[in-house]
């Protein structure tokens, strides 16, 4: 049996949805004439309550056209050490926008409002860079799919004010944090400046992100995405299959997080398992004992058709999703329990 747990990136388009690209009304999209793009823009923006979107080809350049939104260079913006605009975005804080990241040391990804607070540079004092704009990532990549309490968002949202801060969500995940935390999305809208939502990871569709925000913004927004080469023609297909993905996908994401669970409470009874972090959502990460090399034990698996990946620093990480079936998932509980290190 093969089973991949490397992403929730890896799935692959259900019958409906390219039924639902089979037959979608497209048009160029760089001359904003893609129906689909249309639609699909003002649904996320309606759902979330914001004023207008724009359809990217990724979450990170999404993710990089709101940096280049709020900042200016020689600016700094402020995130969690573990933020995938920093670790995972190729360095395109630097390279596109000319902006440092002033880092926090949070729970799991996580910051809160003193935390940013301590980090804001005094803006008379022009020695030190000016800061403009705070990052969160709900859920977690790197933090293990956890997810924000809103009323520390609402904290940090008030701070943000006080010292006249952007304040941006990467939310590649949202819809995760969303099912997992009975949040509605409208919360969300009212607290950020600008959201990237992704639509290829949990969703299931094969390509796309969304930012979000004022009419103000996205028109800026549509210039930096050409800048950044991310204009596409006949995105309708893809846009369809976003769109798809909302409607019929979004609840079963409930599914990916019971089996990431019963993976953590299976890794957790094995003896040569060291530590399992706490599981929230769909991602699950754990640590071997000293006596086991990650990549012997990567290779092991493999052998036996599972695949997951090593995050660095001893993590390795399992992610469930919806082309995880449960004859997949007891295949997996059944090698972890009678596997012979």
């Amino acid at each position: 049996m093969k089973v991949n747990l490397i992403s929730d990136t890896t799935t692959l388009p259900s019958p409906g949805m390219l039924d639902a690209m089979h037959t979608a009304k497209v048009g160029d999209d760089v001359f904003r004439e893609d129906p689909s793009v249309n639609a699909l823009e003002e649904k996320v923006a309606r759902l979330f309550g914001k004023e207008n979107a724009l359809f990217f080809p990724s979450g990170t350049m999404a993710n990089q056209t709101a940096i280049k939104l709020h900042t200016q260079p020689g600016e700094q913006l402020i995130c969690d050490h573990y933020s995938h605009i920093f670790n995972y975005e190729g360095g395109g804080v630097s390279f596109n926008s000319g902006v440092s990241c002033n880092m926090i040391e949070g729970d799991r990804g996580r910051i809160n409002a003193k935390q940013v607070e301590t980090k804001i540079n005094p803006p008379d004092f022009y020695h030190s860079p000016l800061s403009t704009l705070v990052c969160l990532e709900n859920t977690t990549n790197k933090g293990g799919g956890a997810y924000y309490d809103v009323l520390e968002i609402e904290a940090i949202r008030s701070v943000c004010n006080q010292h006249n801060l952007g304040l941006h969500l990467d939310g590649a995940r949202i819809w995760n944090a969303m099912i997992a935390s009975g949040q509605k999305p409208k919360i969300f809208g009212g607290l950020f400046d600008t959201i990237s939502v992704c639509f290829s990871k949990g969703l299931g569709a094969p390509v796309g992100s969304a930012l979000l925000g004022s009419n103000e913004a996205i028109d800026k927004a549509i210039r930096i995405r050409k800048v950044f080469g991310g204009g596409m023609r006949q995105a309708g297909f893809l846009a369809e299959a976003a769109s798809y993905a909302i409607d019929n996908h979004w609840e079963s994401l409930s599914e990916d997080h019971r089996k990431a669970s019963e993976l953590k409470d299976c890794l957790e009874t094995q003896d040569y398992i060291e530590k399992v972090e706490p599981v929230d959502t769909n991602i699950v990460i754990f640590k071997l004992t000293n006596s086991l090399k990650d990549t012997e034990f990567i290779a092991k698996l493999e052998a036996l058709g599972i695949r997951f990946i090593s995050m660095g620093q001893s993590k390795l990480r399992m992610v469930t999703h919806r082309d995880y079936s449960q004859l997949q998932h007891e295949y997996v509980l059944e090698i972890i329990k009678t596997l012979k290190l």
